[in-house]
């Protein structure tokens, strides 16, 4: 099987776009869409469907995704074994536009001559990302294990930073004129989450946010994605979502959304990093260091029970 068109596949499922995938190998998207089409005949499968804003895994290419990227890591790791020094630092994050991501982003801008590998998993289970973090797909995952006890012995999870929310709402909210807010004040709106997967880091999140300050979370119909959620708001007088405050959205400017600071408690979604316990790759430490650095967010502070600390 031509693992070139493997790494197309892999790479245009975690962009979900075939011109980010092409730009990503150093090809034409032209060269990456024969290379799909070509696997999808060798398997006689639908591993995509097209849409407006992309590409989409198909239940198939769902299915075929992880051993893919097994395929590719493998080879990947061969490729480095002849070329000692030469392999990238590979980090999963849970979006391109997370917390994570920017702070990912911030370091390698510090640190330029740092070969960094950011890529995102696609999996909602954190046993998934174990997984990759004992196979050696990844380096690192930014996930959490709510029970840490569930750990493999091989792997360990430590605290990389806290990601403040905000409050995210349309022109016509009844919050959007408010300066900062206070959980107390979230009382009684609706707060729209779509599509939070069972057994995921945040589903245990929010269930415990919402039972400690008794909030509405709606967790209601499936995610379409950022751009969908983002109209949404902005036509809605009463939904609103919650982000990170590091947390990188873009929206046509005529949305007119407002991100407002929730204080007093501030609530601070917890970040951890999953690694290996034997021979993580040297150039983790740094990455460690940098997150180390990051101010802390605002006194007082509300985390769930599992939260690791320094």
């Amino acid at each position: 099987m031509d693992t070139e068109a493997l790494r197309s596949f892999v790479r245009a499922a975690e962009f979900g776009q075939l011109q980010h995938a092409a730009e990503e190998l150093g090809v034409t998207q032209q060269a990456v869409s024969k290379r799909i089409a070509a696997l999808e005949r060798a398997l006689d499968v639908r591993l995509f469907t097209r849409t407006p804003r992309g590409v989409e895994l198909t239940l198939d290419g769902q299915a075929f995704l992880p051993h893919a990227r097994g395929v590719v890591a493998r080879v990947d790791r061969a490729l480095a074994a002849i070329r000692p020094g030469s392999r990238a630092l590979r980090i999963d994050v849970l979006g391109l536009r997370s917390a994570q991501a920017v702070v990912l982003h911030d370091y390698w801008r510090s640190h330029p001559e740092t070969t960094l590998d950011v890529v995102t998993l696609r999996v909602d289970d954190p046993r998934a990302a174990v997984a990759a973090v004992q196979a050696g797909d990844v380096d690192a995952s930014f996930r959490s294990a709510t029970d840490p006890a569930t750990l493999p012995r091989d792997v360990r999870m430590i605290h990389a930073f806290d990601s403040p929310l905000e409050l995210l709402v349309g022109p016509r909210h009844p919050l959007a004129s408010a300066r900062t807010l206070t959980p107390a004040q979230l009382r009684g709106h609706r707060i729209w989450i779509p599509g939070i997967a069972p057994r995921s880091e945040w589903s245990d999140f929010y269930d415990q946010l919402a039972t400690d300050f008794d909030l509405r979370i709606d967790a209601a119909g499936p995610h379409f994605g950022d751009e969908v959620l983002l109209d949404v708001l902005a036509d809605s007088a009463d939904v609103a979502t919650v982000v990170g405050a590091r947390d990188r959205y873009v929206w046509p400017t005529n949305h007119d959304l407002r991100r407002i600071p929730i204080g007093k408690p501030t609530l601070a979604y917890p970040l951890s990093l999953i690694l290996p316990r034997a021979n993580p790759h040297p150039g983790l430490r740094a990455v460690v260091d940098h997150c180390a650095s990051l101010a802390p967010p605002p006194s007082p502070t509300w985390r769930p029970s599992w939260a690791l600390t320094r």
